[in-house]
């Protein structure tokens, strides 16, 4: 028979996986008959809490998982500031950040709560953590957790309107279409695109500016065609605007290029258009979540607005 789970306990209880996770930490807050009930059944069961789920309570010595998928790149520059704006709240409380990358099942000891990021639709993480009683915050959306994520499809909206207020109509997105932050910023991309009867093409684009380079300088030289290309980071905006250069194009004179991210220090010699989000805010707001779900409060979700950024990447379409 299959161990028993968090969610076991707290169904047969009749009560939420909070409560239960309180009991396991002895928290006053739990009613005595409650706690008598719970104890019982955890005993019948034969449940035996994860050693993480005893330390669930946000205080000095407790551990945050950062985790990413195997094949998401470490040390890009979005991760980095996310890691950095982290820390900041997270060092001087005494709480250890760990970078989880990869299968969580391999992981001996699993931390206090985790941090979800690039979310997929069949993401195996959430029920591996779930049954681990570990609570989840995602960087992304979600109906049934914990989540705060920027407005990506409104910041890609304002993104593609800064292309078709400018007269383009030949749009390109490059964007890889696994993750939910890239459909969220297509299906933006398409909302402002059809608002003005654009022509739009999609190209999977990676994460990085390698790959943002590689697709763009393959795609035109088999015929492929835009005057303005909205990419769904700023490193494939950087590799976009290198590949053009590269074919003998000039941005923005003949092909106009936003990104999406609002990095700093990037290697181009114009400043680029760009939507930017709020790196700090939203760790903040996530750290916020972590602490709610580690004293059981209910699930819940937040947007971080974005701005857009005008950079020198964008000019009036060609004629």
């Amino acid at each position: 028979m299959p161990k028993p789970t968090i969610d076991d306990i707290a169904r047969a209880a009749g009560v939420s996986k909070g409560t239960v996770s309180r009991v396991i930490n002895q928290h006053s807050t739990v009613a005595q008959r409650t706690r008598a009930r719970v104890e019982a059944l955890m005993s019948e069961m034969g449940y035996v809490p994860d050693p993480a789920a005893r330390h669930l309570s946000w205080r000095t010595g407790q551990t945050l998982g950062l985790s990413t998928l195997s094949g998401d790149p470490l040390l890009s520059p979005y991760q980095v500031l996310f890691r950095r704006a982290l820390e900041q709240h997270t060092a001087p409380a005494g709480v250890q950040l760990l970078d989880l990358h990869g299968d969580l099942g391999t992981v001996g000891r699993l931390p206090s709560a985790v941090l979800l990021m690039h979310i997929r639709d069949d993401d195996s993480r959430l029920p591996f953590l779930e049954q681990q009683g570990v609570p989840v915050v995602l960087i992304g959306h979600h109906p049934q957790h914990s989540w705060v994520a920027p407005d990506d499809r409104g910041g890609a909206a304002l993104a593609t309107r800064q292309l078709t207020q400018a007269g383009h109509r030949d749009l390109l997105f490059l964007g890889s279409g696994e993750s939910q932050v890239a459909r969220d910023r297509h299906a933006g991309f398409l909302d402002a695109a059809r608002e003005v009867g654009a022509t739009v093409q999609t190209l999977p684009g990676g994460f990085t500016v390698l790959d943002g380079y590689r697709t763009v300088r393959r795609a035109w030289e088999d015929g492929l065609r835009f005057s303005g290309c909205f990419a769904a980071s700023d490193e494939l905006a950087v590799g976009v605007v290198a590949a053009l250069s590269d074919l003998g194009l000039e941005v923005p004179q003949d092909v106009s290029v936003v990104g999406f991210d609002g990095l700093p220090e990037l290697p181009l010699p114009i400043p680029l258009s760009t939507v930017a989000q709020d790196i700090a805010g939203i760790a903040e707001v996530a750290l916020k979540l972590v602490q709610e779900a580690l004293e059981g409060l209910p699930p819940r979700g937040e947007y971080v607005p974005v701005v857009l950024q005008p950079g020198a990447t964008v000019a009036p379409a060609p004629r």
